[in-house]
């Protein structure tokens, strides 16, 4: 039966590390031991002064071409997931669309924060099952380093940047998009919040940029960490349960990569094994929306994932959003 396939997939980081140990010698108050005992970071990547979003993009996409064995000219949706595009007018995958010289496909983004690939997947589905589109190039591409007060320890230790992408078509061949599922809830989007930049601090100015409201703030961690955590764990189960299969037979979850320590609250709620779990945080730290997506292009390449494995990818961000996508590899 067609149905939604993945074609190929694709991932890239930028080349330049900064360990736990460069952070201490920063002056920054924090230790590799804190961090990676609160975290389960040891390093993450840092993208060049003059490295964009979209540059990220098309690194990761050109991967993906390869493994599809496509090329840019036959792909007529390009969707970005992703809170730190290039510029906010014109979107991300515009640019994406010219350095591709792609100018058949539409193109635009998608604003999910960390929930930003599974957000453009399901957006990526619909447009294929109603034949709008037949060849979908969908990348999540965040320089979450940017966002950052290198000052808070709280939040600098945690983020990296780099992007990951797939590309879909309907067919009955390749690794099959069972379902995703997505969920919102904006009554609490204060709590991961980027406060300045939109029409709220408008324009920007001296006393913006004084008070610190162009970096990104994580609000209430705690509590944060406690709410991603259900959401995780929920959004598994109605994947699960909605294509009626076992948690238990789900080979591999790639969750975005939050925090280790909510991998294994995870493991232990779902009463499955942490070996489970594919993990790059330890080398990436958290890159937002493409944390899932480089972690699953990995994941694929590494021969981690076999014919016949399901695979389930949870996420949870800012917004609040949330929900998860259930692949079954061919």
């Amino acid at each position: 039966m067609t149905s939604v396939r993945i074609l190929g997939t694709g991932s890239y980081v930028p080349p330049k590390v900064l360990t736990n140990f460069d952070l201490e010698k920063m002056g920054l108050d924090t230790t590799d031991e804190w961090i990676v005992q609160r975290t389960g970071v040891r390093e993450r990547r840092i993208a060049d002064p003059s490295v964009t979003t979209s540059d990220l993009a098309y690194e990761a996409s050109l991967k993906a071409f390869e493994a599809a064995g496509m090329t840019a000219g036959d792909i007529d949706l390009i969707i970005i997931g992703t809170i730190t595009p290039d510029t906010c007018c014109p979107s991300a995958a515009n640019w994406l669309q010219a350095k591709l010289n792609a100018p058949q496909a539409v193109t635009f983004d998608v604003t999910a924060a960390c929930s930003g690939f599974i957000f453009s997947l399901n957006v990526a589905e619909q447009y294929l099952k109603t034949g709008a589109a037949r060849n979908v190039l969908v990348v999540a591409s965040e320089v979450m380093t940017r966002t950052l007060n290198w000052e808070d320890r709280t939040s600098c230790i945690l983020w990296g940047d780099g992007a990951g992408a797939a590309i879909l078509s309907l067919g009955d061949e390749g690794p099959e998009i069972l379902s995703t599922h997505l969920h919102t809830d904006g009554e609490s989007g204060q709590d991961l919040l980027l406060p300045g930049g939109g029409s709220k601090t408008t324009p920007i100015c001296h006393e913006s940029v004084d008070q610190k409201r162009h970096y990104l703030a994580l609000i209430e961690a705690n509590a944060s960490f406690r709410v991603a955590v259900r959401h995780f764990v929920d959004s598994v189960k109605e994947a699960a349960q909605y294509n009626r299969v076992a948690v238990a037979d789900i080979a591999w979850f790639i969750p975005h990569q939050a925090n280790l320590r909510m991998f294994q609250s995870m493991a232990k709620t779902l009463k499955v094994p942490m070996d489970r779990f594919y993990v790059t945080l330890d080398r990436y730290g958290n890159i937002s929306s493409a944390s899932c997506a480089i972690a699953l292009d990995e994941a694929v390449r590494d021969g981690s994932i076999q014919p016949h494995d399901l695979v389930c990818l949870p996420v949870f961000g800012g917004g609040l959003t949330w929900g998860s996508a259930l692949m079954k590899w061919a």
